[in-house]
């Protein structure tokens, strides 16, 4: 009798949930601001593959913050350059991937995007991975990077 109960009680709980999230509509403006985040996510990391800085540079607002872990944030319109440069050069950067987790926010002027990343070498082994957090601003131009954050998962030797 105690297993029909809760049967019923976990189909009522899932029939409530349904019909509250079924209550709002779709946000059409975070759909627009999703698919340009992916296709910019998407090209990110073909700068490093081609050794073009023009495709890292140009996801970035000119008014960034780029904020790499132990070290000072970049900032300004200077700062994508700077950071493509030491990530190709001194950590050698040729690849990389984003797992992107959630994207949210109203899809007008700025939404938040968390995820996971992984990098590789020219040999094409994952040599660091982590999370990040990046707050997306609406520009003239489209969809940027504003506000850009995140951290390694591999300990320090």
């Amino acid at each position: 009798m105690k297993q029909i109960i809760i049967s019923v009680q976990l189909i009522l709980l899932s029939s409530l949930l349904f019909n509250c999230q079924a209550q709002y509509p779709p946000n059409a403006n975070l759909e627009k601001a999703k698919k340009a985040i992916a296709a910019s996510n998407a090209i990110l990391f073909q700068a490093f593959v081609k050794g073009d800085s023009s495709l890292f540079i140009d996801r970035y607002a000119r008014d960034c913050w780029i904020m790499p872990p132990n070290a000072p944030a970049l900032c300004g319109a200077d700062a994508p350059l700077e950071f493509y440069k030491a990530a190709y050069h001194t950590f050698g950067v040729r690849n990389g991937k984003f797992i992107t987790i959630d994207v949210f926010g109203d899809g007008e002027e700025f939404v938040t995007e968390v995820g996971f990343w992984q990098l590789f070498d020219a040999n094409n082994q994952l040599f660091d991975n982590g999370k990040f957090l990046v707050l997306w601003k609406k520009t003239p131009d489209g969809w940027k990077m504003f506000r850009d954050s995140f951290s390694s998962d591999r300990r320090k030797q």
